[in-house]
């Protein structure tokens, strides 16, 4: 059969005679597929993309860039209508482009193959682009973003890689420019608009973040931020009476909302996750100096003043969490001072903590303070106040509508998250803001113009910002331990709302809602072996649809996880409302309802190449959260979880692909293996136990981390072999290395390195002292061997016993890991990124305390004393009580983690953490409750009680009740042949000084403390005679 001609528009393409000709074949073309599906496939089949690539990579002018440090803010493009015939060659192709991503999804393949994004973004590099040219480059990007966004589940990760040339300094600097025009310009907005959106549209991961960070780009959002609050303040109408009299905002225009949204959307992209970023948004002048000129503006009436200082008269008014003047725009909320407090009779404003207006207002400190809060130690905000912008974007989620009210309230919960709002604003986040957000999971709450899919025409509007996708997560962030706002959404009836939400998505996807286009004979680039990825389109089956329906998923279920965190009440209420069936559906990559829903009966298995069938690895995620916040109720593991079979799916989940999804399956094991779990039995016989022991040996420290918890919460109150069975399975050599293994050592030696490599190849003449104080030398450490950057007593052995035969990491194994994880923690500007290394920090220590709790579980039951001495001949007698030792010794630290050549500079200890002490302590007590041969080995341990005597005055009751509980075990006499050996032991701790710290304690304002002294110095008393 002969091979069809090539057309004609094509060939012109591929070699063209002249530009003009050229442009002719594209504006034809163009002409050709827009609004024409079967059209769009038949020529990306025939490879029209590659020409176009090429069409889009030509020269673009020997205009020369300004340069980055220009005093002139604007974006200079040459006049709209002024474009040479080349240029107007590559709008025509961007508009191709564009008209071809407007297909959807399945146009995401062969766009990502045909490599036409990065030369789409290098038109907005160069001033030689005309202004309709960077504004077609910029809804063209926008719509890829938003199709790439509804890409099959298991591509989108691919997708991602399509604006990697996005994140480039030249890139980023031609964006910071385009958002740092005037916006009164006729073309400024728009592209202002279609910049911000782009962002908010592509920024997922922390180092894009901080790429937009450094090129200026959140600096550039903030001053557009300011410039909103600022048109849309003060000059009150005349028709709006209070408004005016009060001197208030008034609420902004439609037309405003729409500009502000794509802004507000690109924030919020940028500051999640990261308190540093929060704060340097808060710290920006543009933004300061206009919310100080509006502090100063507005018109508190006399009434409101008394209520900002905190009081009224002897009514009790509530607290106000800043003195900013902005906090009159939001209602009064009162206070509910308990019983027994003076805040009835008072004069004095509650908590006794709020400032006057008198004071400086909080935007002038934060304009003169901007430099320490980006570049310093940012511990919170100013003086401990939170900024008033928190105040204003109250105000905006209360007045705006749609998509401006859900992104307002969006960036409110990404500050209350980074901890940079109030404590206080608790109670007014429950009765302003959770109501809304309650109200905008209604279908219907948001106008068309703000709820839209992939095909609507505004591609300003980030695709997955609407209503039923963000509002369950802004509403899951505010619902976070927080009693007062989970009532009030339960009052606000979000359950019944969230559930129905929940259930939808099961509901089948109509097979008319995006029709495939009929063909008559096979597709040219149809391959299924993916050999010609720029030729072929997707299937055309309801790929945006699913992926809509995932997201709608995976928010719902993360906000029952945290309405179900706390009251049982919430958890039975969202039981009784039949969700338990579709979260266990959702544990499921491929659940089975495409043509009903778990309750109809009309069970079918569905294909596991269908998209509608997929769960993602987000939707299982939030499963696995909501799956454990029911869990927390006996009643729930009792009944509905046990009777749904929540245990099969997650058996299932413990070995998938994504290392996340196994760390959240973990998670809810550890519930479901408690002593009083029924389903503890079943999950036994399934064999968790050797799946959770090797998860412990992960160098993943989440992983390692959520397996040792289960497997702390399995051998509680455990029979005897199956704690004899777990300690083999791990492995004695493991046990020491996880609680043995300090990570502040490798932070530090990582410090001092690249301190080192930075000095231009100064050389040190010396080693450099570890932790201990002993000279190190660093410098001839190899990569193999960094097992002395460790906390490792001069006494401990390093051998094959550390190493079993089943794939124990080794101590360099995990050294190792753990440096390349700080390694990788350095940006491209060589300086370390502080939160990831208090994380990693933060993962060490947490690993640390759940290896201690597995000893103190252990240890602990009826048959406690044989497993004592399982232990001593597992770990080693000598050898447990120098890790009990070590862990309470304070750390010399250097305050600024530099070289440290000798202990006297800079040097100063840091105490124990808290929850190691504890898990210490009550190891200690378990020790102590064994036999009288074990409380004699514990009585000769002379430094281990000298380090606990300390933490009698310990700030923690827990630990002071814990020491309290060490002079019973120590002191009990088992019989009387007991007797001389208890004198002896009350004796040594009488002459150690415990006696004198327990009559310290006698005074402790804590009641379990009193009453386990009182028992302790009786005990004594009783010894000693």
């Amino acid at each position: 059969m002969a091979r069809p001609a090539t057309p004609p528009i094509l060939s012109e393409l591929r070699s063209s005679t002249s530009p003009a000709t050229q442009v002719a074949a594209l504006r034809a073309l163009k002409h050709e597929i827009i609004g024409h599906e079967q059209k769009k496939r038949l020529w990306v089949g025939r490879g029209v993309l590659v020409p176009i690539a090429r069409i889009l990579n030509t020269s673009k002018g020997n205009g020369k860039r300004r340069d980055v440090s220009d005093k002139a803010t604007t974006h200079r493009c040459r006049p709209p209508f002024v474009r040479t015939e080349e240029e107007e060659a590559r709008l025509q192709a961007v508009v191709i482009v564009g008209s071809l991503a407007h297909g959807g999804p399945s146009y995401i393949p062969p766009i990502r193959a045909g490599a036409v994004i990065a030369p789409i973004l290098s038109l907005l590099s160069t001033t030689e682009s005309s202004v309709n040219t960077v504004l077609a480059a910029l809804r063209t990007l926008n719509t890829v973003a938003d199709a790439a966004a509804l890409s099959p589940l298991e591509a989108n990760s691919r997708d991602t890689a399509l604006f990697h040339s996005l994140f480039t300094d030249e890139t980023l600097t031609s964006i910071a420019r385009l958002l740092s025009q005037d916006p009164n310009s006729q073309y400024g907005q728009q592209q202002i608009s279609l910049a911000a959106a782009l962002i908010g549209k592509t920024c997922r991961d922390g180092n894009q973040r901080t790429l937009l960070v450094q090129a200026g780009v959140l600096e550039a959002l903030a001053s557009n931020l300011a410039a909103f609050v600022d048109i849309s303040d003060l000059a009150a109408s005349s028709s709006d009476v209070p408004c005016a009299s009060l001197g208030l905002p008034r609420i902004a225009s439609s037309s405003t909302q729409s500009q502000m949204a794509p802004v507000l959307a690109a924030i919020g992209a940028i500051i999640d996750t990261s308190r540093s970023r929060a704060l340097h948004l808060l710290s920006s002048p543009a933004l300061t100096a206009v919310l100080l000129r509006l502090e100063a503006d507005l018109t508190v009436p006399q009434e409101r003043k008394a209520s900002m200082r905190g009081h009224s008269g002897s009514v009790p008014i509530g607290t106000r969490p800043s003195s900013s003047r902005l906090e009159c725009l939001l209602p009064q909320i009162p206070s509910f001072a308990p019983k027994g407090t003076m805040h009835e009779t008072s004069g004095h404003p509650p908590f006794g903590g709020i400032s006057t207006p008198t004071r400086q207002p909080y935007t002038a400190r934060a304009l003169q303070h901007t430099h320490e809060i980006v570049h310093g130690p940012a511990i919170g905000p100013p003086h401990g106040e939170e900024s008033p912008l928190v105040a204003w974007l109250m105000y905006l989620a209360r007045v705006s509508s749609g998509l401006t009210r859900l992104l307002a309230a969006w960036i409110v919960s990404l500050l209350h998250d980074s901890g940079l709002v109030d404590k206080r604003r608790d109670l007014s986040f429950a009765m302003l803001l959770v109501p809304l957000l309650v109200r905008l999971l209604e279908r219907g709450s948001m106008s068309a113009a703000d709820d839209h899919s992939v095909h609507g025409a505004n591609p300003i509007q980030p695709v997955n910002l609407t209503s039923q996708q963000q509002a369950p997560s802004v509403l899951a962030t505010l619902l976070i331990d927080s009693i007062d706002s989970q009532r009030a959404a339960v009052d606000a009836g979000a359950i019944k709302k969230l559930v129905q939400l929940l259930k939808e998505t099961y509901n089948p996807i109509p097979e008319d809602a995006n029709p495939s286009p009929w063909a008559a004979e096979h597709r040219i680039g149809d391959e299924p072996d993916g050999s010609h990825d720029n030729l072929f389109v997707g299937d055309s089956v309801n790929i945006s649809s699913a992926c809509e329906v995932a997201k709608v998923r995976e928010a719902v279920l993360n906000a029952l996880a945290s309405l179900a965190s706390i009251r049982d009440e919430h958890r039975k209420s969202i039981i009784e409302n039949g969700v338990v069936p579709f979260v266990v559906e959702s544990l499921k990559p491929f659940h089975k309802f495409p043509t009903g829903s778990p309750g109809d009966g009309k069970v079918g298995v569905a294909p596991q190449n269908s998209s509608q069938a997929q769960n993602s690895s987000g939707v299982i995620l939030a499963a696995c959260g909501a799956t454990r916040s029911l869990s927390r109720s006996v009643t729930t593991l009792r009944t509905s979880l046990m009777d749904a079979g929540v245990a099969a799916p997650l058996f299932v989940l413990l070995k998938h692909h994504d290392s996340n999804v196994q760390v959240a399956a973990t998670s809810v094991i550890s519930n479901l293996v408690l002593e009083f779990s029924p389903m503890r039995e079943a999950i036994l016989e399934a064999g968790v136990l050797k799946t959770l022991c090797d998860h412990a040996r992960s160098m993943d420290p989440s992983l390692r981390l959520s397996s040792v918890w289960a497997l702390k919460h399995l051998i509680l109150s455990a029979p005897k072999q199956l704690k004899r069975d777990c300690l083999g399975e791990l492995g004695p050599g493991w046990l020491k290395q996880i609680i043995c293994h300090d990570v502040d050592d490798l932070i530090s030696a990582s410090a001092s390195r690249s301190d080192r490599e930075s000095t231009l190849g100064a050389p040190l003449a010396m080693g450099t002292p570890n932790a201990a104080g002993e000279q190190v030398d660093l410098l001839n450490a190899t990569d193999g061997s960094r097992e002395g950057f460790g906390v490792v007593n001069e006494n401990e052995e390093v051998d094959s016993e550390m190493v079993d035969s089943i794939g124990v990491p080794s101590r360099p194994q995990l050294e190792a890991e753990l440096w390349n994880q700080l390694q990788s923690a350095q940006g491209a500007s060589g300086r370390r990124d502080v939160g990831t290394t208090n994380q990693s920090r933060a993962d060490g220590l947490a690993v640390q305390k759940e290896g201690l709790d597995f000893i103190r579980n252990l240890i602990c039951g009826n048959d406690s004393r044989e497993m004592i001495d399982c232990l001593f001949e597992e770990l080693g007698q000598d050898k447990v009580f120098e890790i009990l030792t070590s862990k309470l010794r304070p750390r010399l630290t250097n305050a600024f983690n530099r070289d440290r050549r000798s202990l006297d500079y800079n040097i100063r200890q840091t105490p124990p953490q808290t929850d190691i002490v504890t898990s210490v302590c009550y190891i200690v007590v378990h020790l102590a409750a064994g036999l009288p041969r074990h409380r004699q080995l514990l009585i000769a341990q002379t430094e281990l009680l000298k380090l606990l005597l300390a933490h009698f005055a310990h700030p923690s009751h827990e630990v002071r009740s814990a020491c309290a509980w060490i002079v019973i075990n120590l002191t009990w006499m088992d019989d009387q042949s007991d007797h001389s050996s208890c004198k002896e032991r009350a004796q040594e701790l009488n002459k150690m000084g415990w006696v004198g710290q327990l009559k310290v304690l006698e005074l402790d304002p804590e009641l379990d403390v009193r009453e386990r002294v009182k028992t302790a110095l009786h005990q004594i008393q009783c010894a000693l005679r």
